[in-house]
């Protein structure tokens, strides 16, 4: 994305962020490589914790917009992988009190700005959890699964394509039947980029990491469908981003 038309508005966790989420003596907690980090000092801070998205304010509402629609009646556990800052988790559960949300995230940092959120708010969202999307992490949530929702906020891009494997392939093992994988974010498709702005936002990906960058729907879509999953639905979004709704088929 990268310009003003296109998701350098909306970049999600890797607004500011590191590749390795430490500092450089080394100081600050360490994480899995693989993602981007917002980090104080980059992205507006809170003494409690707290840490704001640059995207949040933009992209939150024409989300829970498509969320809502797409889990009309849908009701049990919902996990979100990646969760940032967690100001979109605490959004969405305030919005959808039929669905339990467990917040989790890799980072230190991360993980403390979303329990601040979750305080500051009183939201019912769950402490949140270190989870790894490229990991095992259905085993980590057993004891909260079958789960009814997996969301995923602007991560496959800042993220290795072993991410978007262990996301769809955990997904299609800890969903219930009829449950809903939902994954946001910036998308090539048709072979395409879905706007102008996206095809630079694309190369800086690259350039900063070769393992980042847009993902194509089609490639999403097979892994989706050869873990089991149906779909996806695509919505078109705000900022040329996409928002993508696979199914696990309901039993019989």
């Amino acid at each position: 994305m990268g310009a003003q038309d296109g998701g350098a508005q909306d970049r999600g966790a890797e607004d500011g962020g590191t590749e390795d989420g430490g500092t450089e003596d080394g100081g600050a907690p360490q994480r899995p490589r693989h993602f981007a980090a917002f980090r104080p000092g980059q992205v507006p801070a809170e003494a409690d914790g707290r840490l704001h998205s640059p995207s949040f304010a933009r992209n939150a509402d024409p989300i829970l917009k498509v969320l809502a629609s797409q889990c009309a009646g849908l009701r049990g556990r919902a996990l979100e992988l990646a969760s940032g800052t967690g100001q979109h988790v605490c959004h969405f559960a305030a919005a959808l009190p039929g669905l339990a949300f467990t917040p989790s995230d890799p980072d230190p940092v991360h993980r403390a700005s979303i329990d601040a959120w979750r305080a500051r708010l009183g939201v019912p969202v769950a402490p949140a959890r270190d989870l790894d999307a490229a990991g095992d992490w259905p085993a980590a949530v057993a004891d909260i699964a079958p789960l009814a929702l997996v969301l995923a906020i602007n991560l496959l891009h800042i993220a290795p394509w072993r991410v978007t494997e262990g996301l769809v392939l955990g997904a299609a093992r800890a969903l219930a039947p009829g449950g809903i994988l939902f994954i946001y974010g910036p998308f090539r498709q048709g072979g395409r980029h879905t706007g102008p702005g996206n095809a630079a936002f694309d190369a800086g990906l690259r350039a900063e990491n070769p393992e980042w960058g847009l993902r194509d729907i089609e490639a999403v879509a097979a892994a989706a469908q050869a873990a089991g999953l149906t779909g996806p639905d695509v919505v078109i979004m705000p900022a040329d981003n996409r928002s993508l709704v696979f199914r696990r088929p309901a039993s019989g």
